[in-house]
């Protein structure tokens, strides 16, 4: 049986959408930061990087990391979400 969608739940699907995609390009974004850095630096693991590049860029690669983390899994999150 088909049910009609009701303009309120047509406003919210298209937020979610909006949003996902927002979140589907910054990961993108941290996705080509981070093959960038690994082309720069070699492979990205932590514990070769000490000394051998500075601390700060370090911390942005870290935080970078971490960000990719979060944003993937509100993605995830908002791509379960169905409107009934």
């Amino acid at each position: 049986m088909w049910k009609q969608i009701t303009s309120g739940q047509k406003k919210v699907k298209d937020a979610i959408q909006r949003e996902a995609e927002i979140l589907k390009q910054a990961i993108y974004r941290i996705q080509k930061k981070l093959k960038d850095f690994e082309t720069q630096y070699g492979s990205l693991d932590r514990n070769s990087f000490y000394g051998k590049i500075d601390d700060m860029v370090l911390l942005e690669w870290e935080g970078e990391l971490e960000t990719l983390e979060r944003l993937q899994k509100k993605w995830e999150f908002l791509e379960e979400i169905t409107i009934e």
